[in-house]
């Protein structure tokens, strides 16, 4: 727990006791009581107030603090006591859950230092934690294992600690970064097709992440607006409509505010001209003279370009809504074309560019480098500059609006090679500090049942609105099968299902993987699957109605230390929350939520089939098990918002 943010948040409060303090001082000193009297009852006042104050922060900082953390502080001071160095005192989730819970292996690293046997010094620190809290069974185990089972009042009162606490008790970063996310990578004039959905899926995710735990996260979506395409669309159009006012030098009028394309006919045209620039040289040089008149201010031709623009976003837009994907940026190449020629000039100066073969370059190998790496091209021979320059001229203007501590940017893995030029040529160019963290997440393929690039089943790319449209059917016709709902409720559902499925079918793989794209498989409410966690949520729901219709006192009790195995292995997997969901965002792996959460589904699947949740005539122990239930809820939502996909009431 932030104290900073513990003490702002009682400021309302210790203002309420300063005014009744001084109300009280004049009321005391006006019925005549000495000054001496009044000093000591306030005094006494504020010593109460100020001890309640600290100890219920360190109350709850013990609670709210990572599981990990308590119990690697426990393992500290029993190092600690013993004269070991607390470092050895690492502890780890166990890889052998039918032995314990948690594992510490230091006393292995710690015998070669100390010169004493492994089971030893495992033995000293068994010994230290025998009355621990935290624990309920300790063991040293040949060689010099320690294996750890929490206490299952512990535990219990650290669901309690969670289920009253801000994001579930999760402490966001000490340390707040502005962080710019460059994903999307979208092009005007074409639709988004499935190539463009895993940019877009983890982006997102990692965005929402990075905002959870605390950060200032800005996303751009990067829009290839810039490049020969915008020359070729122009020259088409020229051809099919040359009576457009675009086209009459002699014109001096204002131009039309309407685009002369609808977002249809766009898409129609750039792949027609791209046809045909390949095999009409003409065209092809007519596409670059255009592109480099539009390049260089040409009034008709940027006229044309924000008609592209204004087409394009608004179809871009309405397309990543169906993703539930937004950007706080709208930028692309022509925003960072105006930093082009200072930034060739800055690279000249310093002596980092030089020309080889009629181009401008930079070095960027290093010492370290296990294979040889070329120099980042910055200018081609003739004059045009490229994809890199493009790339570290966005680095100028970023660093110009927002000084981000850390850039991350979301692209296809093959990619890997021009981001470490680009890298590397911003931090030896002083553009970003040399500490600067700048990753590149690069994804794999998301490929179809032969293996190969996802297609259409006429083998063309499929669009992105097409691949929705399809996996929201099939969705629907799951949720049909065993209908329950109406069919207008389950078109709706299917909708979020279908989302749920497509965005955690791609997530629930490590993202520099490629996989394959299995609509019946992601669509199942079995198995590892989006739609298996919207169920248990909904089987959650459904429980929480029945219980709210047949008890009188529907208010969530106190939970209970476990009684039984599946009860403790739900609350252990709960436990790890904060820990995950940390974790995650420093090593920027969604997949590792989407593994969490289907663990806690499963554990919570257990639990309910084991316990007679509301047969269970106890009182109290029925509503510990409704409030262990409604925090598996809240955890899987939290988690699933995160991740970019929601849930419906019910399915």
């Amino acid at each position: 727990m932030n104290s900073r943010r513990y003490w702002k948040n009682r400021l309302p409060f210790l203002l309420t006791n300063l005014v009744c303090m001084a109300a009280l001082t004049v009321f005391l000193l006006v019925c005549g009581n000495s000054v001496s009297a009044v000093v000591l009852i306030l005094i006494v006042w504020a010593l109460i107030l100020l001890t309640g104050l600290v100890l219920t922060y360190w109350k709850r900082k013990r609670q709210m603090k990572k599981i990990l953390d308590i119990i690697t502080d426990e393992m500290k001071k029993a190092f600690a006591a013993n004269g070991y160095d607390e470092n050895f005192a690492k502890v780890t989730l166990s890889n052998r859950p039918d032995l314990c819970e948690y594992q510490c292996n230091g006393a292995m690293a710690a015998a070669k230092i100390y010169k004493k046997k492994p089971i030893d010094i495992a033995n000293g620190v068994v010994e230290q934690l025998k009355d621990s809290e935290v624990f309920e069974e300790v063991n040293a185990v040949m060689p010099g294992f320690i294996n750890l089972k929490l206490d299952p009042a512990f535990l219990s009162g650290y669901m309690n600690g969670m289920k009253g606490a801000k994001k579930l008790g999760m402490d966001e970063v000490e340390k707040p970064e502005t962080i710019v996310i460059d994903y999307g990578g979208a092009n005007v004039a074409k639709p988004l097709h499935v190539g463009h959905l895993r940019s877009a899926v983890i982006g997102e995710a990692l965005k929402r992440m990075g905002r959870f735990v605390g950060h200032k996260v800005i996303g751009d979506v990067h829009l290839g607006d810039w490049g020969l395409q915008m020359g070729l669309i122009i020259e088409e159009l020229k051809d099919r409509k040359p009576e457009l006012p675009y086209f009459d030098e002699s014109f001096t009028g204002e131009y039309p505010e309407e685009a002369p394309f609808t977002i249809s006919e766009l898409e129609e045209i750039y792949p027609a001209a791209s046809g045909k620039s390949k095999v009409d040289e003409a065209f092809k040089e007519r596409a670059q003279e255009a592109t480099f008149k539009l390049q260089s201010g040409y009034a008709p031709y940027r006229a044309i370009w924000k008609h592209i623009m204004n087409v394009s976003l608004k179809d871009l837009k309405r397309n990543y809504a169906n993703l539930d994907v937004d950007f706080d940026l709208w930028k692309g190449e022509s925003d960072a074309q105006p930093y082009i020629p200072d930034l060739i000039k800055d690279l000249q100066d310093k002596g980092l560019a030089y020309e080889s073969q009629g181009a401008l370059v930079v070095d960027i190998a290093e010492p370290t480098d296990t294979k040889e790496l070329p120099p980042c091209i910055v200018r081609k021979s003739d004059g045009a500059a490229l994809y890199a320059t493009s790339d570290l001229a966005t680095i100028v203007e970023r660093e110009e609006d927002f000084k981000p501590d850390h850039y991350i940017y979301v692209v296809d893995k093959r990619q890997e090679l021009h981001f470490t030029q680009v890298f590397r040529v911003a931090k030896k160019a002083g553009i970003v500090p040399a500490d600067r963290k700048m990753d590149f997440v690069g994804f794999g393929t998301m490929n179809g049942k032969d293996g190969k690039p996802f297609k259409t089943r006429e083998g063309g790319v499929m669009r992105l609105e097409n691949l929705i449209a399809d996996i929201d059917e099939a969705a629907y016709n799951r949720i049909m099968e065993n209908r329950t709902v109406s069919e207008d409720e389950a078109k709706t559902t299917a909708e979020i299902v279908g989302l749920a499925a497509l965005k955690y079918g791609d997530l629930s793989n490590q993202a520099t993987k490629d996989y394959v794209f299995d609509i019946d498989r992601f669509t199942s409410f079995e198995g590892n699957t989006g739609p298996y966690v919207l169920y248990t949520i909904a089987r959650i729901n459904s429980i929480l109605k029945k219980y709210s219709d047949t008890c009188e006192n529907t208010e969530n009790g106190e939970i209970l230390p476990p009684s039984a195995e599946p009860e403790k292995t739900l609350m252990l997997a709960l436990s790890r929350y904060s820990d995950v969901m940390l974790t995650c965002f420093e090593e920027l792996a969604p997949h590792k939520i989407c593994a969490y959460i289907y663990e806690l589904s499963n554990a919570l699947n257990h639990f309910y089939h084991e316990t007679k949740i509301i047969a269970e005539e106890d009182r109290k122990k029925q509503a510990g098990y409704i409030s262990l239930v409604t925090l598996t809820r809240d955890v899987l939502m939290t988690c699933i918002n995160v991740l970019g996909f929601s849930a419906p009431e019910r399915m």
